[in-house]
């Protein structure tokens, strides 16, 4: 449902799936410090008012892209915290501000399982801090998170947090509190999906450059859910799997949109993520990503407009958003 301001809104049902967005922004996230630090004249008037308002009234306030999908599913559904599963897609930069921000207010209670997109720092850099939404234990011994995970993302992860992925002290090595992780490897395969706390994904590997295999991932058996962070093209294998003219209409797109006009190598901007829609052509797009170039309320306007020209549902997500959606 669309609201006022343009984006769209709702809440769920006790016993409906519902997707949070906890982040929307780029890598290095809105406001741009160097906005802050050296003004512009006239200044960023975006970065200047996403410091201005409390975060629940503050659309373009944006940390590193990451979704959470509470899933109510499996026979009986119900909506009792512990009969829901909560799965997280990335974990970023700004994991711990998304938790501190979102979850007590969406009342999120855990993380049941996680899936990287890829291995950069603002996918996996908040990894450390997943003790902090684990179960309380000085000697470790809890049940692990699982993570589901390319072999490529594995070997850098291996390198980046060597503590988080060891399974054996070294002799003489004290105990030390850390993120107890399950690593399950994933193939970059359309045809290979994998299940998540019950979630059937397929993984949908696209290019993040033209050097460089990111995955995104459809999901949702009831409603069709596409969600495509970090692209600069899609494979036609890939886009077959998702587009109206191939394997079937997507109900929800969440695209990525970096910067509001001209083109990047590594990611969509606003010209070709419209065009990727139209040839797409989903029910209802929102768009991840972007810069302090994005005004949420401006380019929404802008967008409801371009929606009702071109027959096609096109939004800008926003930190918080909250998406009741039937899985």
């Amino acid at each position: 449902m669309a609201s006022s301001n343009g984006s769209v809104a709702g809440v769920a049902t006790p016993s409906e799936s519902a997707l949070i967005f906890l982040g929307t922004g780029c890598s290095s996230m809105v406001p741009n410090v160097m906005c802050l630090l050296q003004p512009s004249h006239p200044p960023c008037s975006v970065c200047a008012q996403s410091l201005s308002l409390p975060p629940e009234r503050n659309p373009n306030y944006r940390c590193n892209t990451s979704l959470l999908i509470d899933y109510c599913g499996g026979a009986g559904g119900g909506g009792a915290a512990g009969s829901r599963k909560f799965v997280l897609i990335d974990v970023g930069k700004t994991f711990r501000e998304s938790v501190l921000r979102w979850f007590v207010s969406h009342r999120i209670p855990r993380i049941d399982s996680i899936i990287l997109t890829h291995e950069h720092a603002d996918a996996v850099l908040g990894l450390d801090d997943i003790r902090a939404v684990q179960p309380f234990s000085p000697t470790n011994d809890i049940d692990p998170t699982p993570i589901y995970l390319s072999q490529h993302s594995m070997d850098s992860i291996a390198e980046k947090f060597p503590y988080l992925v060891r399974k054996k002290r070294k002799e003489g090595e004290e105990i030390r509190r850390v993120a107890q992780i399950e690593w399950n490897i994933i193939a970059d395969d359309c045809n290979q999906p994998f299940f998540a706390s019950g979630l059937k994904f397929t993984p949908l590997p696209v290019m993040h450059g033209e050097d460089y295999i990111c995955l995104g991932f459809l999901f949702g058996e009831k409603s069709r859910v596409a969600y495509i962070s970090d692209v600069s093209r899609i494979p036609p294998s890939t886009e077959h799997v998702i587009s109206k003219s191939g394997a079937g209409q997507l109900d929800l797109l969440i695209l990525d949109s970096l910067y509001r006009t001209g083109s990047h190598n590594v990611h969509l901007c606003f010209p070709q993520t419209l065009e990727t829609v139209k040839r797409l052509c989903p029910k209802q797009t929102l768009l991840i990503g972007m810069t302090h170039e994005f005004d949420h309320h401006k380019d929404n306007e802008f967008l409801a407009e371009w929606s009702r020209r071109e027959g096609i549902s096109v939004q800008l997500a926003h930190d918080g958003l909250r998406v009741p959606i039937n899985l």
